[in-house]
């Protein structure tokens, strides 16, 4: 069975949730499968090795495979995070959400200048907190050379917000 298959056999569809007339994706079975795990961390360090300097994690879900992937390729992972959760000095980036704005945080001086960096989260959706994160990246000074997504709901377009130039790498597509 391919890598695809085995991630989609541990995916449940919840539907009208959290709101009506949403599918929600719950991956989190995919934990549960140690084997399974390993697997898509190398995929994505395999894809990237030698092309990046280090990896960003989107906070909170893209912790989890963003650190990893950062031990497999023997680089340093910076932690993005939500407004408020990191202590100073911090850079900031904001972005748009449907009914408001929210803002993406990272440590100064954790991205040298020039760096090559993988931004890794769980899901692409509406490319938002992507395109914040490579807001950060690009306001210290480092170059967001590569994303990488467990899920990307193509139907939401959000390849259309992220850098053109860096490639989107994602494991699974959804088309609605």
């Amino acid at each position: 069975m391919n890598l695809q298959k085995k991630i989609e056999s541990h995916i449940r569809i919840v539907e009208g949730f959290p709101k009506k007339g949403i599918s929600f994706k719950d991956f989190s079975g995919v934990f549960q499968n140690a084997e399974l795990s390993k697997e898509i961390i190398e995929t994505f360090a395999d894809h990237v090795r030698g092309e990046v300097d280090l990896v960003c994690g989107i906070e909170s879900r893209g912790f989890i495979f963003g650190f990893p992937i950062a031990l497999a390729l023997n680089v340093p992972f910076v932690m993005v995070r939500k407004e408020g959760k990191l202590p100073p000095p911090i850079v900031s980036a904001s972005y748009e959400l449907e009914y408001g704005e929210a803002t993406l945080e990272i440590v100064e001086g954790q991205i040298p200048e020039g760096a090559r960096v993988l931004i890794h989260d769980d899901v692409l959706a509406t490319g938002g907190t992507a395109a914040a994160c490579s807001e950060l990246v690009k306001k210290v000074g480092a170059i967001p050379a590569s994303y990488s997504f467990l899920v990307e709901l193509d139907f939401l377009n959000g390849r259309s917000k992220i850098e053109s130039e860096a490639e989107v790498f994602s494991l699974i597509h959804y088309q609605s």
